[in-house]
């Protein structure tokens, strides 16, 4: 496997997702060898429940490591300065690696995350053998709007013996860029539904140490960046706590935007949602089941720019938590507006205010809910599913 993001240490929220994809596989009895830049918050073992690590080094100083890990990115949106300058030496040290960790290990699969950059490595270090490419969001946004990352996504598209997307909507964009449309297929993440679960315990223990009691509380989660749409969170906030003065509404996580965010929220007391800061993933799975409703706020950005299909959103149905998102990207595929949840408009504070209002209204229509969404993903979203269905799509590239 070659990715340019991987939970760094235990809990790490960066690429949450590629962990039990690299261990599932592993876990159907295959090697699995992953290839990833070097960060100086790494502090993984060299092998991991089958997962053995190879992470390469690229930049003459610490501080220019910004290739990977959602670091090249501001606001998820535009390629930093930085990023730019050193990706050059990022991908030639990436592909030397990718080669030699193959060559050495008798690789018989390259498995790429992220077309760009992960699959132009791939597709480069892989001296032909077959080449799987796996898709999470940002990577065809990049190839969408940026001419030399579009040919390069062409490119790796064209040598590809198999293209998965986390969600349809990001499978049909990756046609329309170049992936062979008889060799596509969406394969939704999976949830650790044993990590994120209801638990009554976990509710009482997480107000007592939020002092809210039996306050409503909504809890949202995310990296502060323009595509999660935290600023209508926010405003439907402001706009809930006039009916609802007792309200507590959390984001945990960071990003660029943690300052305008902060500003909008105000402070103190008064403040329309506290921002909790990054968390681990298990705090993240506490919070979601202590919530009376989880909010996905999610939009399309000012480029265009949208998540695939949140896992965030995926691991809140798992907690049986009644959650409210938006009509975008590939959450409709996950939530029935009114079956397992409640899908709004994009960018509407006032429909997010109304329909988290009417859950908190009406609880025993978010316990239906929950129970709905967890019956949901217990039964489509397991993470062994996922890992069978990339095992499956290993076979089909091998066949050609």
């Amino acid at each position: 496997m070659v990715a340019t993001s991987y939970p760094r240490f235990p809990g790490d929220g960066v690429g949450s997702f590629m962990e039990p994809i690299a261990k599932g596989v592993a876990a159907r009895g295959h090697e699995v060898h992953l290839v990833a830049p070097w960060h100086p918050a790494i502090t993984r073992p060299n092998v991991d429940d089958g997962v053995y690590f190879h992470f390469f080094h690229y930049a003459p100083v610490a501080s220019l490591s910004v290739f990977g890990y959602a670091a090249g990115l501001r606001e998820d949106t535009t390629l930093r300065g930085a990023a730019w300058a050193i990706a050059p030496l990022a991908m030639a040290s990436g592909i030397w690696k990718a080669a030699r960790v193959a060559a050495k290990r008798r690789a018989t699969v390259m498995h790429a995350h992220w077309v760009v950059p992960g699959g132009v490595i791939a597709a480069a270090a892989r001296g032909g053998r077959p080449l799987v490419v796996s898709l999470h969001g940002s990577d065809v946004f990049v190839a969408e709007r940026n001419a030399l990352a579009g040919r390069a996504a062409r490119s790796v598209f064209r040598r590809a013996g198999w293209v998965t997307g986390c969600s349809q909507d990001l499978s049909d964009r990756a046609v329309v860029l170049g992936a062979p449309a008889d060799r596509t297929e969406t394969v939704p993440y999976g949830v650790d539904t044993s990590r994120f679960a209801p638990s009554a315990e976990t509710r009482a223990a997480v107000r007592a140490e939020l002092a809210i009691g039996d306050r409503p509380f909504v809890f949202a989660a995310g990296r502060l960046v323009r595509k999660k749409g935290f600023e209508h969170l926010i405003d439907a906030a402001s706009r809930l706590r006039r009916a609802l003065p007792g309200l507590y509404v959390a984001i945990a996580g960071d990003g660029d935007l943690g300052a305008e965010l902060a500003a909008r929220a105000g402070r103190g007391p008064d403040a329309a949602v506290a921002l909790l800061g990054n968390r681990a993933q298990h705090e993240i799975a506490r919070l979601a089941a202590a919530a009376d409703v989880v909010a996905v706020p999610s939009v399309h950005d000012e480029a265009g720019n949208v998540d695939g299909l949140p896992n965030f959103a995926l691991e809140a149905l798992a907690t049986a938590t009644p959650v409210v998102a938006t009509r975008v990207g590939g959450l409709p595929q996950a939530i029935e507006d009114g079956v397992n949840g409640r899908l709004v408009a994009e960018r509407d504070a006032a429909a997010l205010a109304d329909a988290i209002a009417g859950l908190l209204q009406q609880p025993s229509e978010g316990r239906r809910l929950g129970a709905a969404a967890r019956a949901r993903v217990e039964r489509e979203f397991g993470w062994a599913r996922v890992a069978e269905r990339f095992e499956a799509a290993y076979e089909r590239a091998r066949r050609g």
